[in-house]
């Protein structure tokens, strides 16, 4: 008797055990769309935001997941293009999608984040930079990265009280973030009584800067802003010095990429650029560092610790509300602060961060760059 008992307790037991296992393998994940540009001329940003947020997945769900529940993420190609932005956020939406970390470009994410807030999407960008982004009013967006409304004035200042130029340019490419973030310089360059002689745009895609550059010279410029992203100003770094225009060039995070050093060569030497803080370089992520250096991936993108820190706040939001309803979410998101790859984090009610800082970094034509003390 005293056998059978032991012998139905130890199969009760197993059946227990089973059914424990069978329903963690049943529990749903929690899915997550990584949108951003896959193709295109900005992929490599792309790339950026991608391994950051996979390996936050892949190491969120070595630790057990988020409530029992392992984070499973797909790869959304907008190519930084408005309207392939739209079809992607629509498909995300199709697709029963409640999280998105993305979009990247400033033109691609605002025309996506309206259709997450009117469906019910929560979504992080780790790149877009525009303050129109989060000025709407949206309850479901939010960003890990700071507003072209803080990084112009740093550029703007470092211009006026570092560099002391006669004569300004500053020059966009015509579209939302090049454009805003252009505007915020040159708006910081007036206030502190420092004459802009020419504010123009180019078009992105444009090859040859020729009269652009002759423009330039007409205006006796001797420093250079640039709103946009690296192809642009790569060719218009390598023809200005081909064409003997002597003069320094500053630029956005946009432009932060190695692909500039590749087209510009040894143009690219002294250019400067308000990038984020370097928080591959920050001690406490020198154990992501190497995870990222095993699978050959680069760390020191702009882009890679804002899209693992996306994905942080979206696991410890759930977390924090119990539930992973994106309004639940967002007003966990809202209402408590979280410690993240890129510090402690904590949101306005706009969605955008309460402190965030963008440094000076000098660029070299190697593609590295240090800090501009």
């Amino acid at each position: 008797m005293h056998k059978a008992t032991r012998h139905l307790s130890r199969l009760f037991a197993a059946l227990a055990l089973a059914g424990a296992a069978l329903h963690a393998a049943a529990a749903e994940p929690i899915r997550i769309a990584l949108a951003g540009p896959v193709t295109g001329p900005v992929a490599q940003y792309g790339d950026m935001q991608f391994i950051g947020a996979k390996l936050a997945i892949e190491r969120i769900n070595q630790a057990g997941g988020v409530n029992g529940r392992l984070l499973e993420g797909t790869v959304y190609d907008d190519a930084c293009d408005p309207k392939q932005a739209v079809a992607v956020a629509n498909k995300i939406v199709n697709d029963g999608i409640a999280f998105v970390v993305g979009h990247l470009c400033s033109s691609s994410t605002q025309p996506a984040a309206d259709i997450y807030e009117d469906e019910g999407v929560l979504m992080i960008t780790p790149a877009a930079t525009s303050p129109q982004i989060t000025a709407r009013g949206h309850r479901l967006i939010f960003r890990t990265i700071g507003l072209d409304s803080l990084q112009g004035p740093t550029a703007g200042n470092f211009i006026a009280e570092r560099i002391k130029p006669g004569r300004v340019a500053v020059l966009h490419d015509k579209q939302q973030y090049g454009e805003g973030i252009a505007s915020a310089v040159r708006k910081t360059l007036r206030d502190k009584g420092v004459e802009v002689a020419l504010y123009e745009g180019i078009n992105a895609g444009d090859k040859d800067f020729s009269t652009m550059i002759a423009k330039l010279k007409q205006a006796g410029v001797d420093f250079v802003y640039y709103g946009g992203y690296h192809p642009e100003l790569g060719l218009l770094l390598r023809q200005s010095a081909e064409k003997g225009l002597k003069v320094r060039f500053m630029g956005p995070e946009g432009v932060g990429n190695k692909e500039l050093s590749a087209i510009a060569g040894g143009a690219a030497e002294g250019l400067l650029i308000t990038l984020p803080r370097a928080f591959d370089q920050a001690p406490e992520n020198q154990p992501l560092v190497e995870a990222f250096k095993a699978k050959n991936q680069d760390p020191s993108g702009p882009f890679v610790f804002p899209a693992y820190a996306a994905v942080q706040l979206i696991a410890q939001g759930i977390g924090k509300a119990g539930s992973d309803d994106p309004e639940a979410v967002a007003e966990a998101l809202r209402g408590n602060s979280f410690d993240t790859v890129t510090g402690t984090l904590a949101f306005d009610a706009r969605g955008d961060l309460k402190d965030f800082g963008f440094e000076v970094y000098e660029w070299h034509r190697d593609a590295t760059k240090t800090p501009v003390e």
